[in-house]
C-alpha cells in the first residue's frame, strides 16, 4: 500500500475552520455601529476602520496608539497586531481592553492612560434601553441589577427548580460549551420594553421531563468522575417544556402572566427565537403560539397590564406551517405595522414562500404583497410611511434559485424592483436605523464584494475586496457549481463539487458526499463562505478526494413541495446517489466504486443511513456526533421535521434497528459530554453493530461537546486517516496536527 504524501496533511491543516481565516482577508465585515448610528467602526485582522455614509477610514493612528499604550504598559505593541480585538470609540478617543488593564487613547494627543471600564451588563445579563439596569437570574428568579451603585431587586419571587423564570432548555441554557467557553452562563431570555419599564420573558416549566445522563470523565477541577444530568424531552414524550408567558413589572415588582396556553420549546427559548416581542411603542407585546408539531401559528396579542391575549390571525397545514424557511438564525417574517392596525405575515399558502398583509384586529387578508416562483427570504426594512417593504428573496437570478437578491415593492404589491440586478448572491446587514445597508455579495466562486448601500441599491462606499491569495498559494480552487436531476429525474438539485488539490483529469479519485439534510438550513447555498461544517468539504479535498455536497428535495429555499420532500423522510440520499451517478457521466475522474460519506450532526445521521440504504454504492463512511435514531432526538426538531410518532415512518429512520445492512466501513464519532445529540445515540448504533458481530471503528472524545472545542486535532486526524486507509486505499502519513485553539469569535461563523 502507497504512503499518502505527509504534505497533504500538511495543507488540510491550513484549510481547517480554526486556520483558514489566516489565509483569507477582507471576506467579513461585522459593523458595530456608534451610538448615534451615523458611523460604525469594524476590523480587519488587527486594524480598524470608521465608516460613515460617505467614506472609510482608519479609526484611528495605529502606529501613534500603538506608541502610547507601549509607554503607558511598558510592554511591546505591535501597530499590526494590537493586543485587542474590540473598541470603545467616540469623536475624541478610544477605549480598549488589553494586558489584563482598561485603556483609554485620546485622540487629540495619543496618550493612553488607565481607566476604569464602563458599567454594563455582563455576558449573562441583558442591559436595559438606557443602560441603567440589568437583567440576571439567580435561585430560579428574575432579577435586577442597578448599573450605577449595584443595588439588586428580585422582581419574581416564586421561582423554583423545575419551574424556573427567564430561562431555555437545558441542552442549550447550562449546556457544556458555554461553560467551556469560559462564560458565566446565558443571559436571561427576557426583553426589555421600549421604555424600560416592563420585562417580556416567560416561566420555564420543566417538571416531569425525562432526565438524561452523560459522565464527565475528567471535571475541570481534577477531582472524580461527576455524573452530569439535563432534562431533555424525547420524541413523543408526554412532557416538554413549556414557556410561560408573562410581563414584569419592574417598578412595582408585579408580575402579570398572559391568559394563553403555554408555549412548547423543547429546543431554544421564544425569546431567544424572537417568536416573543415587544411592538415598538410598547404598549403591547406580540407572540406566535403553535402546537408541537407545528402545524399551525397563530399570532397574538398580549396586553402587558392585565395579560389579556387575543389572537389576530391564524394559519394551517396539512405539513409544519413556517414563518421563515431558515429556522436557524434568521427571525420569523411577521411585522406589526400601523400601530397594530395591519400584520405582515411570511405563508407558503401558495406554494411558494411570500408576503401577505393582513388586517391587524381583524386577521383579514387585505392583500398578497409578493408572488411568483420564488421565495422570499429576510425582511430587512419597512418604510411605513412610503408603504414599501425591502427584503432579499432568492429564485429572481436565472438558472440558479439561491442566490439572495435585495428587493423592493410597495405594501399593496405594486412597484416591485429588484435593487441588486446581478447574478451574486447578496448577504445583507441593516443599520440600526434602518437608513442603509452592508451588502456582502459573492458567489461560490467569486469572493465577496463587501460594501455600504443605500435603500436605491447605490453602492456609498466600498469596504472590502476579499483577498484569497493565501488560499490559491497553497493549492485551493473554487468549488464546481453544478445542476442535476434529483432521484425523480425530473426536479432539479443543485450543489457545488470539490475538486483535489493538483487536479490532473487523466487521473481517478475516489469521491466523498458531504451532506446535511437537516431541512432548517442549506448545505450548499450561493454564497462564497460556505455554512457551518462546509469547510471540512475543502480539508477532505486537499487530501486527494472528489467531495460533493448537494441541497437535495427537502432542504430550503424553493418551493412547499420541495420542501416538505423530506417531511417523514429526514436524511433520505437518494438525491446524492442520483447526483453522483450523474455528474460521473461527464467527468470519468470521479471513480464511483470508491464512494465514501462523511457528515456531522443531522449530516452524521444521513451518512449512517446513506450506507444502510444504499450499501452497494457507499463503501466506506464517518459518522460524527450523530442522531441514530430520531425518536431519541429533540422532540422540537423530529415532531416538527419528521412528524409526530404514530403517524411518521420513524422505523425507516432508525439507523439502530437498521444496522444489519452495513457492508462497508464505518468510523463512529462522538463527543462524551454532547448535550445537543447524546452519545447514546453512537453507543446503541455501536451496541447493535457489535451484537451483529459487523466490524466498525468508534471513537469516544470524553470530554467533548457537539463541536469538539479543543479536541478537533485528534478528531480530524482520526477522519482523515480512516478515509485515506479504506477510501483512498493508501497508508497515512506519521503526521500529528498541531493543538487547535478555538476563537470564540468563529462561533459566528459556526452558527
Amino acid at each position: 500500500m502507497r504512503q499518502l504524501d505527509v504534505s497533504a496533511y500538511q495543507t488540510a491543516e491550513k484549510l481547517v475552520i480554526q486556520n483558514r481565516h489566516k489565509l483569507v482577508s477582507g471576506d467579513k465585515v461585522r459593523p458595530m455601529w456608534t451610538g448615534d448610528g451615523e458611523q460604525f467602526w469594524y476590523r480587519r485582522g488587527r486594524r480598524f476602520f470608521l465608516v460613515d455614509r460617505e467614506e472609510k477610514r482608519p479609526a484611528f493612528d495605529h502606529v501613534r496608539l500603538a506608541k502610547g499604550l507601549a509607554d503607558a504598559s511598558g510592554k511591546e505593541v505591535d501597530p499590526e497586531a494590537l493586543p485587542f480585538t474590540t473598541i470603545g470609540f467616540d469623536a475624541t478617543a478610544v477605549e480598549f481592553a488589553a494586558f489584563d488593564g482598561y485603556w483609554r487613547c485620546l485622540l487629540d494627543t495619543y496618550r493612553v492612560e488607565a481607566a476604569q471600564p464602563p458599567a454594563g451588563a455582563g455576558f449573562d445579563e441583558v442591559a436595559s434601553p438606557d443602560g441603567r439596569h440589568a437583567l440576571f437570574t439567580r435561585d430560579h428568579n428574575l432579577w435586577v441589577r442597578d448599573l450605577a451603585d449595584g443595588q439588586e431587586r428580585r422582581l419574581t419571587g416564586d421561582g423554583q427548580e423545575d419551574h424556573d423564570y427567564a430561562t431555555g432548555p437545558d441542552w442549550w441554557h447550562y449546556s457544556v460549551l458555554i461553560r467551556k467557553l469560559g462564560f458565566p452562563g446565558m443571559p436571561p431570555a427576557a426583553a426589555w420594553s421600549p421604555d424600560g419599564t416592563r420585562v417580556l420573558t416567560h416561566r420555564t416549566d420543566q417538571r416531569g421531563i425525562r432526565r438524561v445522563h452523560l459522565i464527565d470523565a475528567l471535571p475541570a477541577d481534577g477531582g472524580p468522575s461527576q455524573l452530569y444530568t439535563q432534562r431533555f424531552a424525547y420524541t413523543g414524550d408526554e412532557k416538554v417544556a413549556l414557556a410561560e408567558v408573562v410581563v414584569c413589572d419592574v417598578a412595582a415588582g408585579a408580575v402579570v402572566r398572559a391568559e394563553a396556553e403555554a408555549l412548547p420549546m423543547s429546543q431554544i427559548s421564544p425569546v431567544f427565537q424572537r417568536w416573543l416581542w415587544w411592538a415598538g411603542d410598547g404598549s403591547a407585546a406580540y407572540f406566535v403560539g403553535y402546537p408541537r408539531d407545528q402545524r399551525s401559528l397563530s399570532l397574538n396579542r398580549l396586553d402587558p397590564a392585565t395579560g389579556r391575549v387575543d389572537t389576530v390571525l391564524t394559519e394551517t397545514g396539512t405539513t409544519r406551517v413556517e414563518l421563515n424557511q431558515w429556522a436557524e438564525g434568521q427571525a420569523p417574517m411577521v411585522e406589526v405595522l400601523s400601530g397594530g392596525g395591519e400584520v405582515l405575515w411570511y405563508s407558503q399558502r401558495d406554494g411558494w414562500g411570500h408576503l401577505y398583509l393582513h388586517d391587524g384586529r381583524t386577521g383579514a387578508l387585505k392583500g398578497q404583497v409578493t408572488s411568483g416562483e420564488w421565495t422570499v427570504r429576510e425582511i430587512l426594512r419597512i418604510d411605513e410611511e412610503a408603504r414599501v417593504v425591502y427584503f432579499t428573496a432568492s429564485g429572481l437570478v436565472a438558472g440558479d434559485p439561491y442566490p439572495r437578491s435585495v428587493c423592493r415593492v410597495g405594501l399593496d404589491g405594486s412597484g416591485f424592483v429588484v435593487l441588486t440586478d446581478d447574478s451574486l448572491d447578496h448577504a445583507v446587514t441593516v443599520a440600526p436605523d434602518g437608513s442603509c445597508f452592508v451588502d456582502s455579495a459573492s458567489t461560490t466562486e467569486i469572493p465577496p464584494v463587501i460594501t455600504l448601500r443605500d435603500w436605491t441599491g447605490r453602492v456609498l462606499v466600498e469596504l472590502e475586496r476579499a483577498d484569497v491569495s493565501g488560499l490559491v498559494a497553497i493549492g485551493w480552487s473554487p468549488p464546481e457549481r453544478f445542476r442535476v436531476k434529483a432521484a425523480d429525474g425530473v426536479t432539479d438539485v443543485y450543489g457545488v463539487l470539490h475538486k483535489p488539490h493538483d487536479f490532473n483529469p487523466e487521473c481517478s479519485y475516489p469521491v466523498i458526499d458531504h451532506p446535511y439534510p437537516g431541512p432548517q438550513r442549506n448545505r450548499v447555498g450561493a454564497a462564497f463562505t460556505e455554512m457551518p461544517f462546509a469547510h471540512e468539504a475543502e480539508v477532505l479535498a486537499a487530501l486527494g478526494f472528489v467531495v460533493m455536497a448537494l441541497d437535495g428535495r427537502g432542504t430550503p429555499g424553493r418551493n412547499k413541495k420541495f420542501f416538505d420532500h423530506s417531511y417523514g423522510n429526514i436524511g433520505d440520499s437518494a438525491d446524492h446517489v442520483a447526483a453522483l451517478r450523474e455528474l460521473a457521466r461527464t467527468r470519468p475522474w470521479m471513480d464511483l466504486d470508491r464512494v465514501g460519506v462523511a457528515g456531522s450532526s443531522a449530516g452524521a445521521h444521513q451518512a449512517v443511513r446513506a450506507m444502510l440504504d444504499h450499501p452497494e454504492f457507499y463503501k466506506v463512511g464517518v459518522s460524527t456526533c450523530g442522531n441514530q435514531d430520531l425518536e431519541s432526538n429533540h422532540a422540537g426538531y423530529s415532531e416538527i421535521y419528521q412528524g409526530t410518532l404514530g403517524e411518521a415512518d420513524y422505523a425507516r429512520m432508525n439507523n439502530v434497528t437498521r444496522a444489519e445492512r452495513l457492508r462497508g466501513k464505518l468510523l463512529l464519532i462522538h463527543g462524551g459530554m454532547d448535550t445537543n445529540i447524546m452519545p447514546d445515540h453512537t453507543l446503541r448504533l455501536a451496541e447493535r453493530l457489535i451484537m451483529l458481530d459487523k466490524d466498525f471503528e468508534m471513537l469516544i472524545v470524553p470530554g467533548a461537546e457537539h463541536l469538539f472545542l479543543g479536541y478537533h486535532h485528534h478528531t480530524y486526524r482520526r477522519e482523515w486517516d480512516f478515509l485515506v486507509r479504506h477510501l483512498m486505499g493508501a497508508e497515512p502519513p506519521a503526521y500529528r496536527i498541531a493543538p487547535l485553539p478555538f476563537d470564540p469569535e468563529l462561533l459566528a461563523d459556526w452558527f
